[in-house]
């Protein structure tokens, strides 16, 4: 089974790479993709995008510990 120092580093390290390509794709220009596109750019208020990851990162965890970290009872 994975120690604990593991499994935490692997998920900080996952934290910080999602967040940091996130940022380096949201600066990349796309007025070239805007002129051919049928969809519209709607921006998202800030809450919304902050309590999507939060709801998200919280999903992951649950399903780690469910996974790897939850013991059933011994009947």
């Amino acid at each position: 089974m994975l120690s604990k120092k593991i499994l935490w580093g692997s998920l900080i390290a996952l934290v910080l790479l999602a967040g940091t390509s996130g940022v380096v794709l949201a600066e990349m220009p796309n007025h070239l993709s805007e002129q051919n596109s049928q969809f519209h750019h709607i921006e998202q208020p800030l809450g919304l995008k902050v309590g999507v990851a939060i709801a998200g990162l919280a999903l992951i965890g649950l399903e780690l510990w469910w996974f790897l970290l939850y013991k059933s009872p011994e009947s």
